[in-house]
């Protein structure tokens, strides 16, 4: 005789509870319900067999697939990349992370056989700052699966590792002239971490990320963790904005004490700000709504200099307007077969 069983089996990894599964079990009367724990997030990676000490490392979290407003952690991801003179630290399996059909990878076709494939990939690098300190990066795209296996197995390499602090980076658009210093939104485990951080926002209500849930599940945890959302202007936000990535870049310095320099991001930055400067004057209904920006920043600045707190928010825009601007933003990076936005 069968009689069905319902049961909730959790397991502890040191990141929280987590139910297992709600789903009714067909058991034998009298059997025991017997659960399928997490699978071993161990297994979802490999670590280099010869790696230096490296003390009490940074962790830069900078995946991609979530929003990321002017390409901003991308090109602050490719800056590091490009200084720091990388090596692969940790190899994680994509295969058990990633929807293929979802985020089609591209292949090179050319006459009458396939030339290449751009074949992804989710590592963590090695890499050291300008003075020759090791600090770890996490590169690679968003897993479209098993979230608290693989943010288990980020934790358990903090806690291998020693990392004192993960740093997460990403790029939001926001109602800001081009013409002013690129504003950042902080948030961490622990306020300390960001004391010369101001509030943008006061409370709105996003699709989750992968990279958000990692920094949440390791202040369960008791593990020290910023994220840096970098400002972008809302009429810049599907074009590569160098001038966030270098504010991404510094903030990370400030926070961490890494010596990374912007000067290629800074350059890059400048001409852009003259081509975006020149365009404007051509165009009088843009120059108009750049000089109403402005004004509002400037109010804003005003507001924040006469007081430790920001005493005046009706000059930014709602979490009403800001969601909206967000899912817009979110919609227009979907191509053909892309989930609908806030589902990666």
């Amino acid at each position: 005789m069968i009689k069905p069983a319902v049961g909730v089996g959790v397991v502890t990894l040191g990141c929280g509870i987590m139910n297992v599964s709600r789903r009714p079990i067909l058991l034998p009367v009298g059997a025991e319900a017997e659960f399928t724990p997490l699978r071993d997030p161990q297994e979802l990676y490999e670590v280099a067999d010869d790696l230096p000490d490296l003390g009490r490392p940074v962790l830069i979290q900078a995946l991609s697939g979530f929003v990321d407003a002017g390409g901003a952690s991308r090109l602050a991801r490719e800056h590091l990349l490009a200084t720091g003179s990388p090596r692969v630290a940790v190899r994680f399996d994509l295969d058990q992370l990633f929807d293929y059909r979802s985020r089609r990878p591209t292949m090179l076709f050319i006459e009458d056989h396939w030339e290449s494939y751009d074949q992804p990939s989710l590592v963590m690098h090695l890499l050291h700052d300008q003075v020759g300190t090791p600090y770890l990066l996490l590169d690679g795209p968003e897993p479209d699966l098993q979230w608290e296996r693989f943010i288990a197995a980020v934790i358990g390499l903090v806690e291998r590792f020693g990392v004192r602090l993960t740093v997460g980076i990403t790029a939001i658009p926001m109602a800001v002239p081009h013409t002013r210093p690129t504003g950042i939104t902080a948030h961490a485990t622990r306020s300390e971490l960001i004391t010369d951080y101001q509030p943008w926002l006061h409370r709105v209500q996003v699709p989750a990320s992968a990279g958000n849930l990692l920094e949440f599940r390791l202040g369960e945890a008791g593990h020290d963790a910023i994220g840096f959302a970098a400002h972008v202007p809302h009429y810049l936000a599907q074009n590569e904005y160098p001038a966030a990535a270098e504010a991404l870049v510094t903030a990370i310095s400030r926070a961490t004490g890494l010596s990374l320099g912007t000067e290629q991001l800074q350059e890059a930055a400048e001409l852009l700000r003259l081509s975006v400067d020149a365009q404007v004057a051509k165009a009088d209904e843009v120059a108009a709504h750049v000089r109403n920006l402005e004004e509002q920043y400037d109010a804003v600045m005003q507001s924040r200099r006469g007081s430790s707190l920001l005493s005046d928010l009706s000059s930014l825009p709602t979490a009403d307007e800001l969601g909206a601007e967000l899912e817009r933003f979110l919609a227009q990076q979907q191509g053909p077969g892309d989930p609908p936005s806030g589902s990666a």
